[in-house]
């Protein structure tokens, strides 16, 4: 259809509909305009049957749908742009249907991730930023802010906002990726990380009289995204029965109050299960796979921090220190993959060509080397080009097998992420520090080179010259 004969169209139809400022929402399908109305009573159907190019009108399931014809999607578009509207045509246009496999489920599962971090990247470097400045000026490298000082405790909650809030964060940003409203995500979000909430870990709780084994959801990802995805679904069936003149109340009310028990006592518990279970099966790994138990956690280290299960691990080693005082195996994995991490935003850095990107590389780089934080290379990087994961768990690997080989334990906690980790090798003996460095230097650069090299298609554009 031509662009002018569109914008009639779309003009017309807005016309007699009572202009932009009557449309809650607009979407299509294959023929059919369908409109959400604030007041569907202003709609006067005859007269936009009488619109040259309109096919027909019906009202069903609370919606004015307006028939055009198989070239809807070029009057949708004139209409979004008119109003001012969201324009959701990537969402409900038809794709073909693909085979499912292992390799098409983990793409959906890393576009869905992608999509739901790429935009939180922004809040997380910025906050990152925050912890860098505690780290440089902080009593272990400068010496500049001490604990106690205001300055030192402002820059230390604002870096740690972003990643206490992440449910909030994601909540909407993943909303915004399975089309659902956005509003609703971050509510989610804080529900997960209510105080109230929160405070019932460890005690007998229930939902509609559904036992709920309740967690602490603060940093974490997989149930919020989870939660939007399936409540996406849920909200979009209570919009469809639900009557035009009561859905703004009913509908948001309904689909909260069916998600609870699905957020609460499944998605959420079902994390911190499945993580219980797989920081066990890692663990048990030091009696029988020796050095390569260590690569193997080195490697997925990085996947544990995406879905929340690091803190499982975390609070295992926090317990071995206390009773050892050092540990020879998945603490030194943990170190060694934090090199790795720093090595994805280089490797990237080197191998970028489009200006923007490279700088974001470097930045992401940055991050991890100074402050420790891997969120914006994870999401920033590797779940965007998804062939930096290879670079990542091949680094980690390499690097984990070497410390694992040569005896490397850690002999100092050091609660940090940065490039300050390898201080944990300190307290033993010379050959330790020496072997652990190593371990961490084979990390970074085997995973820098393994990005470099393989971890973008040849067609990316982002590595054109």
């Amino acid at each position: 259809m031509k662009k002018e004969k569109a914008i009639q169209i779309a003009e017309n139809v807005l016309k007699q509909i009572g202009g932009k400022d009557n449309v809650s929402k607009v979407l299509h399908c294959q023929t059919r305009l369908r409109f959400n109305l604030k007041d569907e009573s202003i709609a006067d159907d005859a007269k936009i049957e009488a619109i040259s190019g309109v096919l027909g009108v019906v009202r069903a399931g609370g919606q004015l749908q307006v028939v055009v014809g198989t070239e809807v999607k070029d009057v949708y578009r004139e209409i979004c742009e008119i109003g001012n509207f969201e324009n959701t045509d990537k969402d409900i246009v038809p794709v073909k249907k693909e085979k499912i496999t292992f390799k098409s489920i983990g793409n959906r599962i890393l576009d869905a991730i992608s999509g739901s971090m790429g935009p939180a990247i922004p809040a997380i470097v910025a906050s990152a930023f925050f912890k860098m400045l505690v780290a440089v000026l902080g009593p272990d490298v400068l010496d500049v802010l001490h604990e106690g000082n205001d300055l030192y405790t402002l820059f230390t909650f604002v870096g740690d906002a972003a990643f206490y809030f992440f449910p909030v964060i994601v909540g909407y940003t993943s909303a915004k990726k399975f089309n659902l409203n956005p509003v609703l995500g971050i509510l989610m979000g804080a529900i997960l990380i209510h105080p109230t909430f929160v405070g019932l870990v460890g005690k007998e709780f229930t939902v509609y009289g559904i036992p709920c084994n309740v967690q602490s959801y603060a940093s974490s990802i997989v149930p919020i995204i989870l939660s939007n995805w399936v409540m996406s679904y849920i909200a979009h069936f209570f919009d469809r029965i639900i009557p035009g003149s009561i859905r703004s109340v009913f509908s948001p009310a309904f689909t909260l109050a069916a998600m609870l028990p699905i957020a609460l006592c499944v998605f959420g518990p079902a994390g911190a299960f499945i993580g219980e279970y797989v920081v066990a099966a890692l663990f048990s790994l030091e009696g029988i796979a020796g050095f390569i138990g260590i690569g193997l956690i080195a490697a997925l280290y990085p996947v544990l921090v995406m879905t929340g299960m690091h803190m499982v691990l975390i609070t295992t080693l926090f317990q071995i220190f206390a009773t050892k005082g050092f540990d020879g195996f998945a603490a030194v994995a943990v170190s060694v993959s934090s090199f790795s991490i720093m090595g994805v935003g280089i490797g990237a850095f080197l191998r970028l060509k489009n200006k923007e990107q490279k700088a974001l590389a470097l930045s992401y780089g940055i991050t991890a080397i100074v402050a420790g934080t891997s969120e914006p290379t994870i999401y920033g990087i590797c779940t965007k080009y998804k062939k930096p994961f290879i670079g990542l768990l091949a680094g980690g690997f390499l690097g984990g097998a070497y410390a694992g080989l040569t005896g490397v334990i850690d002999a100092t906690l050091v609660p940090s992420s940065n490039i300050f980790a390898a201080l944990c090798f300190l307290g033993k003996s010379q050959a330790n520090v020496v072997n652990g460095i190593i371990a961490c230097v084979i990390a970074f650069v085997a995973t820098a080179v393994f990005v470099y090299f393989f971890g973008f298609d040849k067609n990316e554009k982002d590595i054109q010259g």
